[in-house]
């Protein structure tokens, strides 16, 4: 059976005519490490299948077929209201098992996608997420909350945020549990819960807790899905992709999950929806060292966000202007090898009036300490120090494992250069 399975994976890839280049980027996976799964060298895994489903627009039947031949992996938790409340009591409770283990955390992180997107199928192209303008106050409140819990993870970091996100996961949950409500309410606890989750993915990603976050990642796909609310979910992947594309290797699968986020809301999403999926999609991409597809994301990005305000845009998008967008910009000429142009980006972020220091200090240490590594790669020492202990000062007040890596990673770079007098210092005081 498993034999079966690889000659038709074979078959079809060579019937697209795709080149085997191309199709394993799209597939997020290496080349070498797919003509193994071809070859029987490897196992066929589900986030393999899935990716081929994906790529190949094979409608699952890979998927299905690797389910069907019992191999050891094959199954993950199905998908539905129950199963997802199911998966949600269970990490709550801190028990939960995950099936896919043997996975990488962007395989897994592939196969939610996958699951996420087959089970919007059922959702028709007219659909628009629930609205409850006169819903149950006590919804108001926890939807008050998890808006301040976005604010506080800006300005202060993850640590109390996994903590305080997970207690109004568990208040979503046993409301949906209690039974009290049905219809478009209910609709809009999945909704809650898929945001919630979102809090938690992120704040454990930021603390350096891979697995947790990936898992979390599922349980907000699951949630936005029962809510028949692509938008909620599209939103949790351009986090995940961020895991993704920051994770050695797998920058291919989040160029990926962006793009099943881009479809699953064609046709809902509003302008500043899509400048900020393009705008990850084009970070991602520079991440893989496609420069001009990069360019080209980040060209739609600018160009929707010229659209301006739209009255649905989800309040979850309130960080997504031009200093965030040339911020992102930066980071991505930085990767590719161009720091003349990460210095320009950076530059046009500070003009575009971004509010780093006082209202996203934790991001923009990130993206000070890449500026420093920019004017570091010029040989402006004076800047690149600057920079950084601006860098240092905004970390100052944030708990985030991840910004404090990047600083780290900063001060080993300019380690080398101890015999300038500016470096020295910083190095020496901070």
């Amino acid at each position: 059976m498993a034999h079966q399975l690889r000659d038709d994976m074979r078959e079809a890839r060579r019937a697209s005519g795709m080149a085997w280049a191309r199709f394993a980027r799209e597939a997020g996976f290496g080349e070498a490490y797919l003509r193994n799964v071809e070859n029987g060298n490897r196992s066929v895994t589900a986030g393999v299948a899935a990716s081929y489903d994906r790529v190949l627009r094979t409608g699952g039947t890979f998927t299905k077929a690797l389910s069907a031949s019992g191999a050891p992996g094959a199954s993950s938790e199905p998908w539905g209201p129950s199963e997802s409340l199911g998966v949600l009591t269970g990490l709550l409770k801190g028990s939960s098992v995950d099936r896919r283990g043997f996975l990488s955390v962007g395989a897994a992180l592939s196969v939610s996608a996958s699951s996420w997107s087959k089970a919007l199928e059922s959702v028709g192209p007219s659909r628009i997420p629930p609205s409850v303008p006169h819903g149950p106050a006590l919804l108001a409140h926890v939807d008050d909350r998890l808006d301040y819990l976005r604010h506080l993870d800006d300005e202060l970091g993850s640590g109390e945020v996994f903590h305080l996100a997970r207690s109004e996961l568990s208040l979503i949950v046993r409301l949906i549990k209690s039974g009290r409500y049905d219809g478009a309410v209910v609709e809009r606890l999945h909704a809650m819960a898929s945001e919630a989750s979102r809090q938690v993915a992120w704040a454990a990603f930021d603390q350096g807790r891979f697995r947790i976050a990936q898992r979390y990642f599922d349980a907000c796909l699951r949630a936005s899905a029962d809510a028949s609310d692509p938008i909620s979910g599209a939103y949790g992947l351009s986090f995940a992709a961020i895991q993704c594309y920051s994770t050695p290797g797998h920058a291919g699968r989040a160029v990926s999950l962006l793009h099943t986020a881009q479809e699953q809301v064609k046709g809902r999403a509003t302008p500043r929806m899509k400048a900020m999926l393009a705008a990850r999609t084009a970070r991602a991409l520079s991440a893989s060292g496609r420069t001009k597809e990069c360019a080209h994301q980040l060209h739609l990005a600018r160009t929707a966000l010229d659209k301006g305000a739209h009255d649905e845009d989800p309040k979850t998008l309130y960080w997504v202007n031009y200093g965030e967008i040339e911020m992102i910009a930066g980071s991505a000429a930085l990767h590719l090898g161009d720091p003349a142009e990460a210095v320009r980006r950076f530059e046009a972020a500070m003009k575009a009036s971004y509010p780093g220091d006082e209202e996203y200090p934790r991001s923009n240490a990130i993206y000070l300490a890449r500026a420093a590594e920019a004017h570091l790669a010029l040989h402006d020492l004076d800047a690149a120090v600057a920079h950084a202990r601006h860098a240092a000062r905004c970390l100052g007040s944030v708990e985030s494992a991840r910004s404090a890596s990047e600083l780290k990673g900063l001060r080993k770079k300019l380690a080398p250069h101890t015999s300038h007098e500016a470096v020295r210092e910083f190095l020496h005081v901070g």
